[in-house]
């Protein structure tokens, strides 16, 4: 097989969850470039489709539907239509999530369940939902849109960083348990990166600005971009032996310990 060939995903369905916007669109759109036919759902009507508006200007054939990834019935029902009407998942992204930003000592204890259900119960269920049909068919793919704060602690989002951290060590434990049928897990670690939730923090005199330039050795917040040919790696056949794996695009703050005052 020539190694082009290797990161073609013709023929396979992805399913990104919450991709109507910002990294999973991003994640969905490189799918379909690659060849792959695009799922995604999201948990109001008004966001599906204002997803597929935005795919059909790219001209992209998605396929939107509403579901809520932290209720089980809901997941197991959205996954039989998905395998009924397209023939199966190949490709799972766990890319839903959300974040609230609270002092630990502020935050209460219902805001941080919510949190851990959205980020971390959510894709335990996907997964545990597309599993059985990735085994049946003998192959699969799962990534999980994990983050930096999978490894590192600050401010505000002790919620978050848990859920998180979590995720990381979900992806090794689906990839420990499932490798044995050919289905690879790994999780994207997303650095700071431009989407419409950063916008209020990416002004140019914004202190928060300023501090993620400066640790960040290739000086800018990462684009959507930038999280594209990462993804159609580990979503190919060129990953196949590649597992349990979280692949950092951070533009290096993880190796670095920053500048010297």
């Amino acid at each position: 097989m020539n190694i082009l060939d290797q990161f073609s995903l013709k023929g396979k369905v992805a399913l990104v969850t919450g991709a109507s916007y910002g990294i999973g669109m991003a994640i969905a759109k490189a799918f379909s470039q690659a060849g792959a036919t695009i799922v995604f759902n999201d948990i109001k009507q008004e966001l599906v489709d204002k997803g597929l508006k935005s795919y059909d200007e790219a001209g992209i054939k998605a396929h939107g539907y509403v579901c809520d990834v932290t209720k089980e019935d809901q997941v197991n029902s959205f996954v039989k239509k998905l395998e009924s009407e397209f023939g199966g998942i190949d490709i799972l992204v766990n890319n839903a999530g959300i974040i609230k930003r609270i002092p630990m000592c502020e935050m209460k204890a219902e805001e941080f369940r919510q949190v851990i259900d959205v980020d971390l119960n959510g894709p335990f269920i996907v997964s545990k939902a597309v599993i059985p049909g990735m085994i049946k068919r003998g192959h699969g793919k799962i990534i999980n849109i994990c983050s930096m704060m999978s490894e590192l602690g600050r401010e505000t989002v002790s919620a978050y960083a848990a859920a998180k951290g979590g995720l990381k060590m979900l992806t090794r434990n689906i990839a420990s348990e499932y490798g044995q049928y050919n289905i690879q897990c790994n999780g994207i670690g997303p650095g700071y990166i431009e989407t419409p939730q950063t916008a209020p923090l990416r002004t140019p005199d914004h202190p928060f600005n300023k501090f993620i330039i400066s640790k960040t050795p290739a000086a800018r917040w990462g684009k959507t971009d930038d999280l594209m040919g990462p993804a159609v790696f580990l979503a190919s056949d060129a990953s196949n032996f590649v597992n349990g794996h979280v692949l950092y695009v951070d533009g290096g703050i993880l190796a670095y310990i920053g500048k010297q005052p």
